[in-house]
């Protein structure tokens, strides 16, 4: 009796050391969340509060299935009381990302770009920024830094907003006042911390653009890493605020054309800028008179503005920078219009 125990338990040793070597051998993160492999692709499927199973996959004779990873699943889940939301709409279903080519087999750079725009001047757009755009343009990349297809003197006005610093109220505020729609791109931790001002963006008409959960630089992270960012993002979104909108910047603009493919395969549009200053250093302010002189010297049709919520000078110029831009023929549009 005793050797028929002891014969159980090694079975049983034996069983357990083959699921640990499968689950060192299957990359698996914290969650539950199962994501699919395909042929040179991984369907993310989330569902709020429930684990997805693994799909069997079809497969030729002879050939053996992709391995399963799993993937965290995302913020999505954590549902207001009732049901509701901040914003009062109602909560959205989660979407199902299919992330093409996980591993680049296609080769893509995958080269860390520091993006750069060049300073504009004389009502001019920096070539930099012109060749930037050109260069998406030519790769096929969803991917905006300057709109060189309207013909009038379009400006679209977007912020960054990894956290919150007291002034983006009075940013709505003004907006408010003079009848203009931004774009903010926010991560979780912002979206998280302050609903109120999230709902608050969402309900007056403005963008929430997607910066991704943890703000990492997405040209030394996986592709399937990198829709986990966005796709978490736009889990919380739906949930809690019952909004999505295919609008994502990179965090710290850092990019390579892998990362570009990634996110506009995941039907996201990539905003860069052609206008912006070194607003986001708090230990630089320099005073509302600089940032309007600096914004308004740099001027140009067709441009992409990135400000930063958490500066007092651009929440104290915003509106004599409007002001002023209308006052010289722009017109303000939204990223939505881009391209009508």
């Amino acid at each position: 009796m005793k050797k028929f125990k002891y014969l159980l338990t090694a079975s049983a040793l034996l069983l357990l050391l083959c699921s640990c070597s499968k689950d060192i051998k299957n990359q698996t993160l914290t969650g539950t969340t199962a994501v699919t492999t395909e042929e040179n692709s991984i369907a993310l499927t989330t569902q709020a509060g429930s684990q997805l199973n693994t799909q069997n996959q079809t497969k030729p004779e002879n050939e053996t299935a992709p391995t399963a990873e799993v993937l965290q699943a995302g913020s999505g889940a954590a549902v207001l009381g009732g049901g509701k939301t901040y914003t009062g709409k109602k909560a959205l279903p989660l979407r199902s990302f299919k992330i093409e080519d996980p591993e680049n087999t296609r080769g893509l750079s995958e080269k860390l770009n520091g993006y750069g725009y060049g300073v504009a001047k004389d009502g001019k757009a920096n070539e930099i920024s012109v060749n930037n755009q050109k260069y998406f343009d030519s790769k096929g990349f969803n991917a905006l830094s300057l709109d060189l297809k309207s013909n009038d003197k379009a400006l679209y006005l977007t912020f960054d907003c990894g956290y919150e610093n007291g002034y983006t109220a009075k940013i709505l505020d003004t907006l408010n006042q003079k009848n203009v729609t931004a774009a903010f791109f926010c991560t979780l931790p912002e979206v998280k911390e302050n609903p109120e001002i999230i709902a608050r963006m969402i309900n007056e008409g403005h963008i929430v653009g997607n910066h991704s959960v943890t703000h990492p630089s997405f040209p030394t992270i996986t592709r399937t890493e990198m829709a986990q960012e966005i796709k978490g993002m736009d889990d919380y979104l739906r949930t809690n605020f019952g909004y999505s909108e295919p609008y994502f910047r990179f965090p710290k603009g850092e990019y390579s054309d892998c990362a570009i493919d990634l996110v506009g395969s995941l039907g996201y549009k990539c905003v860069f800028w052609s206008l912006a200053y070194s607003d986001w250093d708090l230990d630089k302010q320099k005073g509302a008179d600089y940032a309007f002189d600096t914004v308004t010297s740099r001027l140009h049709p067709g441009a992409v503005i990135l400000l930063h919520a958490v500066s007092p000078d651009n929440a104290n110029a915003l509106g004599r920078i409007i002001d002023y831009a209308k006052e010289n023929g722009y017109t303000f549009k939204s990223l939505r219009q881009y391209g009508n």
